[in-house]
C-alpha cells in the first residue's frame, strides 16, 4: 500500500497564485478561495474536488483508489 500524500500545491487558473495546502482526509474540498484574486475555485467537470483539478497531488480518496466522496 502506497503512502498517502496529504499536501498539494494549488495553482489558481485565473491569476496564477500558488499555495501549498494540507488536504482533508475524510472529505472532498469542493470550493477553495484563492488568496491572490479571491476567486472561488470549483472542481472542473469530471473531477471530484479542487485538489484533483488544480493541485499537484490528487485528493487522498483518489490516491487510495477508493474513489471520491463527490462521485456516486
Amino acid at each position: 500500500m502506497a503512502e498517502i500524500i496529504l499536501e498539494s500545491t494549488l495553482t489558481c487558473p485565473l491569476c496564477g497564485h500558488v499555495k501549498t495546502e494540507t488536504m482533508p482526509t475524510d472529505a472532498c474540498q469542493w470550493f477553495y478561495e484563492c488568496e491572490g484574486c479571491h476567486a472561488l475555485l470549483k472542481p472542473k467537470p469530471g473531477d471530484c474536488c479542487v485538489f484533483c483539478s488544480y493541485g499537484t497531488v490528487p485528493c487522498p480518496p483518489i490516491q487510495d483508489q477508493r474513489g471520491c466522496c463527490a462521485k456516486s
